[in-house]
């Protein structure tokens, strides 16, 4: 009796051998990258999100440095009191504009003001309504002139006001007046309903002065003329001065 052999030809072997080994290198090898190639690309990760967490914190500090370098030239050129312009600041631009062309040094004029009777105020309410008085003051004269014009507080109880602009007597008398009337102008300050009266000399470029020391100087002058006469306002004039 015959058997049927089951023997596999050679070739069939090969090809199921080949196969097999192909399968079992697939599942020997990792999904992508080798253990090594993988503590390599972590390291580089976390090196990665140092590096961004560091310059985060560099930005931040260069922020902060920048808003400290504001705030310290905001100060340096300002009243604490009132954040006007201070004297500093005032001389800055009353220079930088009369050493233009001389021609255009006729363009402008200072104003010089002091409330009347500021020290008995100041003295009979108590300084924190003397303070909160000097900051309305400071306020309404801001919101009275000009942008391209300069409100400053010099000191204590004075302010002064640069005017551009080839102001004439005419227009620099009603800028005073309209000056006059918004420092006047009844306030309420907690429960004190209170009034100060200002007094304003002005010194016109270059008629009263060519620098910013003799300008200012005039225009102080002027102001305590007004403040014996009570007349609100006056100009500088060297018959009247002293």
């Amino acid at each position: 009796m015959l058997r049927t052999s089951s023997t596999i030809p050679f070739n069939a072997k090969s090809r199921v051998s080949g196969a097999a080994r192909s399968l079992a290198l697939v599942s020997a090898a990792p999904n992508s990258y080798s253990m090594p190639e993988l503590s390599v690309l972590d390291k580089l990760e976390t090196e990665l999100a140092g590096v961004r967490r560091a310059l985060a914190a560099a930005r931040l500090e260069i922020l902060s440095i920048q808003s400290a370098e504001k705030s310290a030239r905001f100060l340096a050129l300002h009243d604490g009191l009132t954040s006007l312009p201070n004297l500093r600041f005032f001389r800055l631009r009353l220079e930088q504009a009369l050493a233009r062309e001389p021609r255009s040094r006729q363009s402008l004029a200072v104003l010089y003001f002091d409330l009347d009777g500021f020290k008995q105020l100041n003295d009979a309410h108590g300084h924190h309504v003397g303070d909160e008085l000097l900051r309305i003051v400071g306020s309404r004269l801001a919101h009275a002139v000009r942008a391209e014009d300069m409100v400053s507080r010099l000191g204590g109880d004075e302010f002064v006001c640069l005017r551009t602009g080839e102001p004439g007597r005419n227009q620099l008398a009603a800028l005073a007046c309209k000056l006059f009337d918004a420092v006047r102008a009844p306030m309420r300050i907690g429960r004190h309903d209170l009034s100060v009266r200002p007094s304003i000399g002005i010194a016109i470029a270059p008629d009263d002065g060519l620098d910013a020391d003799e300008l200012m100087q005039h225009a102080d002058a002027a102001m305590y003329r007004a403040k014996r006469q009570r007349s609100g306002h006056e100009f500088y004039s060297p018959q009247n001065a002293g």
